[in-house]
């Protein structure tokens, strides 16, 4: 089995940060991509940023500038800098991650969400 677990989501006014963080634990032999899609209320999830293993990074057109992307790799964990957030940034955040388990399956998974709330 393998959990994607969040945190760092919450509440902040326009212009303030926050640092979100995902830990993937459990089977996992390797991490091919690690990253991070949101879903604001009526709208579809989009990407936000997404780096791979290779060090790759892509962002949402719309964001770069304002989010950063990084990852540990010794301790399976992506984090999603934010900064000058706008109170359309308010969405669900949700981390994915592309696992090769110890069994040999390559599958994709989804963190439980983060909630943040941009007020203006």
């Amino acid at each position: 089995q393998v959990q994607l677990v969040e945190s760092g989501g919450g509440l902040v006014q326009a212009g303030g940060s926050l640092r979100l963080s995902c830990a993937a634990s459990g089977s996992i032999f390797s991490i091919n991509s690690m990253g991070w899609y949101r879903q604001a209320p009526g709208k579809q999830r989009e990407l936000v940023a997404v780096t791979t293993s290779g060090g790759n990074i892509n962002y949402a057109d719309s964001l770069k500038g304002r989010f950063t992307i990084s990852r540990d790799n010794a301790k399976n964990t992506v984090f999603l800098q934010m900064n000058s957030l706008k109170p359309e940034d308010t969405a669900v955040y949700y981390c994915n991650a592309a696992i090769i388990t110890h069994r040999g399956q390559w599958a994709t998974y989804w963190g439980q969400g983060t909630q943040v709330t941009v007020s203006s």
